[in-house]
C-alpha cells in the first residue's frame, strides 16, 4: 500500500512508536533523514515513543545515544528489558544473561540477581542480547530451567541491522537454551503483552508502530491496535512484500514515511 492510499484526512496518528535499530540508526550510523523526521513530528505535536527489543542499554544510555544522533527524547523510551523485568517478583533468585539494560531493569524490579557459578536455588532465567555469551551461560541456564527455573527472554528477534551487515539476535541465544532444555521461553519484548502493556499504559489515542520487521513491529501494532509503517531500511526489503500483517503504509525510510502522512 503506498502513500497515495492514505490520505491525511483519513490517517493522522497521535501517537508514534518508533523502532530504533533498522529505522533510526544502523550500528553506529543514522538513518539518513530519520532525525529530521522525528524533529518535525515533535514539532507537530505528535507523541514520539522509541520502542526497542534491544534489551542491551538503559532508557537513559538509549536517550543520550539519540542525542548523540540529534534526537531530543526524555522518559520516551521504552525496551525490552523493562518488559521483562515485568515478569519477574521482588525477592526472586535470578540468573540474567544479558547486558546493563536488563541488569538494571531486572534489580530495579527486586530481584536477586545470582552469579554462573551458584549453587544455590534458581526461579527465572532471564536473556537478552550479549556479546559475551558462551558455554558456560548456556550450561548454567540449561540446568536452571531443567532444575525449574522459568526462562523468560527479553526477545526473541534473530537477527538485527548493523552497520555492515546483519547479526544474530537474542532470538539465537535463547533458541540455544529452549533446545537444550526442551522449554519454550516466555517473551516480554514486541510485538508481545508485557511490551505492549508498557507503551499503553503511558500513551493513549490513535497510533502507529513504525518498523523495519512485521513479525515485530508488525505484530506489535496489531497488539496495540495501530496501524502498522514498514520501511525498508533495516531487515525488511521491498522485495520481500508482500508480508502480513499487511502494513497502512511502506516506504523506503522514517522520513519519506512521516511525509506521506503529514504532508
Amino acid at each position: 500500500m503506498n502513500s497515495s492510499d492514505n490520505p491525511r484526512s483519513a490517517f493522522d496518528p497521535h501517537v508514534w512508536v518508533i523502532d530504533l535499530d533498522g529505522v533510526v540508526w544502523l550500528g553506529d550510523h543514522s538513518i539518513p533523514g530519520s532525525a529530521e523526521a522525528i524533529r518535525r513530528l515533535q514539532d507537530a505535536g505528535r507523541a514520539v515513543v522509541f520502542a526497542t527489543n534491544n534489551a542491551s542499554m538503559t532508557p537513559e544510555a538509549f536517550e543520550t545515544r539519540l542525542n548523540g544522533h540529534g534526537i531530543s527524547s526524555y522518559g520516551n523510551v521504552v525496551t525490552s528489558a523493562q518488559a521483562a523485568a515485568t515478569l519477574v517478583t521482588a525477592g526472586e533468585r535470578v540468573y540474567v544473561i544479558g547486558e546493563a539494560g536488563l541488569i538494571d531493569a531486572v534489580s530495579a524490579a527486586g530481584a536477586e540477581l545470582v552469579g554462573g557459578h551458584d549453587d544455590g536455588p534458581i526461579d527465572a532465567v532471564v536473556m537478552g542480547i550479549t556479546r559475551s555469551f558462551d558455554y558456560d551461560m548456556l550450561r548454567h541456564a540449561t540446568r536452571s530451567v531443567l532444575a525449574g527455573a522459568r526462562l523468560i527472554a527479553s526477545n526473541t528477534d534473530t537477527t538485527f541491522p548493523a552497520s555492515d551487515g546483519i547479526d544474530p539476535g537474542n532470538g539465537a541465544l535463547v533458541a540455544a537454551v529452549e533446545t537444550a532444555t526442551g522449554r519454550r521461553a516466555e517473551v516480554a519484548g514486541k510485538p508481545h503483552q508485557a511490551m505492549a502493556k508498557l507503551v499503553a499504559s503511558q500513551w493513549q489515542g490513535q497510533g502507529i508502530c513504525v518498523g523495519d520487521r512485521p513479525e515485530t513491529d508488525g505484530d506489535f501494532a496489531v497488539e496495540l491496535g495501530y496501524a502498522f509503517g514498514l520501511v525498508f531500511s533495516g531487515v525488511t526489503l521491498e522485495a520481500d512484500l508482500p508480508v502480513r500483517p499487511e502494513p497502512r503504509i511502506v516506504a523506503a525510510d522514517l522520513e519519506r514515511l512521516v511525509e506521506s502522512v503529514l504532508d
